[in-house]
């Protein structure tokens, strides 16, 4: 799975696109969400009133003829000029707000405001649609028959309170690219825009308060009228509950679909980043502690990604053993004694390549030795401790345990010198390989140090290298490290002459591939 590839619903749903489509594409889509769903919201809304007033809540019958101007004249063209001018021609107002998205520049802090508290403001026009409808219908109606005011009333501001409620989410749902946009470049504005508290208290409050309070108001009218008949008030707790049951579920659903899907997204990034692919980032859209979470996973991989970066950099530079190793355990100076095995690798005639050649080409040249060196140190699990000009020191059996150090250092060796001649056969190396008890640990200061070993098979590989740049093959080892390592490799090595090599006292015995041209004496 490409980690760059971004989830199949970045936004929380498909309707709402990607965050890398073309800025015309999403405007175009956030204007037909928005205005469709206000539009629908509010269409419901007048149809549920229309059937509230007509056949649910208990008062005058507003069938009768002297209300025939008022139901097919009056009412349909408010609905009509409402529904058009206040909901089509305010959302595209309320979008010509967020011209900077289609402009696709960074946003303001002025703009990031108005883009978080767009669900809001869409809100309160939708509020003020309907206290217009309230404002004009009940003095309407009261011209005709004053006992309608209740019944007209109530209605008008129960549905008017429950649309209300859903506008807001849809709103929100409908703006979220434009909220992505804003939080993108910086947090939550220093602005009281709810959270998931009041989110939710809202919901219960405009999906099951006031629907259940109407309930109660209707059944204090009908105790208090006259002319309510009981049937009259069975229909009426019956048709508000059932309103109350469907649309207070609606909106609670609607309610934690919003704030599942921050949750779901993070939770999908979490799986992305367990898979290892740390260049995973979530969309923040969520303007409540939601978009926190989000924003704070995104800095969260983050710093997960800079720590990798740290530890691979610091893995090449020391090798992935050594990182490994000062990452779980305690740093402190000095080390232990392990058993180990060494070589030494270095060019013969370096000296004269640097004096002949261009810095940029011996460099070049140093490259490609090393580079079979490091993979041929590798391929035997050890790790090179150090390069030293035109040399590299290797090491096997420390810091990690290495069962047959001498074996697998004897046969990186092996197989550097055959590699060389045909991948870089500008260059001649000399190899010299001992093994032996070596101290391995942090040597240096406590502000500055690095892991080394420090012992007898160091200095002896560093001369056993010198040596066997004066024989055919440039391959030499001690009979220690042959006689240490497994027969599956000893095997390969015949002994020769023991020599005392310079600034020891003791001889070496020296041991040299079978397959390497033969030497007389070595003295």
């Amino acid at each position: 799975m490409d980690p760059r590839r971004p989830v199949d619903t970045p936004l929380g749903s498909r309707l709402l696109g990607t965050p890398s489509e073309t800025p015309r594409i999403r405007r175009i889509r956030v204007q037909t969400l928005l205005t469709t769903s206000l539009l629908g919201a509010n269409l419901v809304g007048a149809t549920v009133v229309a059937v509230l007033v007509t056949f649910v809540v208990p008062g005058p019958e507003l069938l009768e003829p002297k209300f025939r101007f008022l139901n097919f004249v009056f009412v349909p063209v408010y609905l009509a000029v409402a529904l058009i001018v206040g909901t089509i021609m305010g959302t595209t107002r309320a979008l010509h707000s967020l011209q900077w998205i289609v402009q696709d520049r960074p946003p303001t802090e002025a703009d990031r405001l108005t883009a978080l508290t767009m669900p809001w403001r869409l809100t309160r026009m939708q509020i003020g649609q309907w206290t217009i409808a309230l404002l004009l219908l009940t003095p309407a109606y009261a011209l005709v028959d004053p006992e309608t005011v209740p019944k007209i009333a109530f209605t008008i501001a129960f549905g008017g309170i429950t649309i209300c409620a859903f506008s807001h989410l849809f709103s929100e749902f409908a703006l979220r690219p434009a909220s992505a946009r804003a939080l993108e470049t910086g947090g939550r504005p220093n602005v009281r825009l709810g959270g998931v508290v009041g989110r939710t208290l809202l919901a219960w409050i405009l999906g099951t308060g006031v629907p259940v309070a109407g309930l109660m108001i209707v059944a204090a009218y009908s105790l208090t009228s006259r002319d309510t008949t009981l049937p009259q008030l069975v229909i009426a707790v019956l048709g508000l509950g059932a309103i109350t049951l469907f649309f207070g579920l609606l909106l609670i659903l609607l309610n934690a679909r919003a704030t599942v899907a921050p949750i779901r997204s993070v939770k999908s990034g979490m799986s992305r980043i367990e898979e290892g692919n740390l260049d995973t980032r979530v969309v923040v859209y969520d303007g409540t502690e939601l978009g926190e979470l989000q924003s704070g996973f995104n800095r969260m991989a983050d710093g997960l990604r800079e720590r990798e970066r740290i530890r691979d950099l610091f893995g090449r530079h020391v090798g992935q053993d050594v990182a490994e190793a000062a990452l779980v355990a305690p740093l402190r100076l000095g080390g232990e004694e392990r058993d180990v095995a060494i070589f030494f690798v270095d060019l013969v005639g370096s000296t004269e390549l640097a004096a002949t050649r261009p810095p940029g080409e011996v460099v070049d040249l140093l490259n490609r030795f090393f580079e079979v060196v490091v993979d041929e140190v590798d391929r035997h699990g050890g790790f090179v401790n150090k390069f030293e000009g035109d040399a590299a020191l290797a090491i096997f059996g420390a810091p990690r345990d290495l069962p047959d150090a001498a074996g697998h250092a004897l046969a990186a060796a092996r197989a550097i010198r055959r590699r060389l001649p045909i991948e870089v056969p500008e260059c001649h190396a000399a190899i010299g390989v001992a093994a032996g008890t070596a101290v391995a640990g942090n040597v240096g200061a406590r502000e500055r140090f690095e892991y080394t070993v420090i012992g007898d098979p160091v200095n002896e590989a560093a001369r056993l290298s010198e040596l066997a740049k004066t024989i055919p093959g440039a391959l030499i080892a001690s009979d220690r490290a042959v006689a240490t390592a497994d027969p599956w490799e000893s095997r390969l090595w015949m002994l020769g002459d023991a020599v005392t090599l310079r600034g020891r006292v003791v001889p070496t015995r020296l041991a040299m591939p079978v397959d390497a041209p033969a030497v007389e004496s070595i003295g």
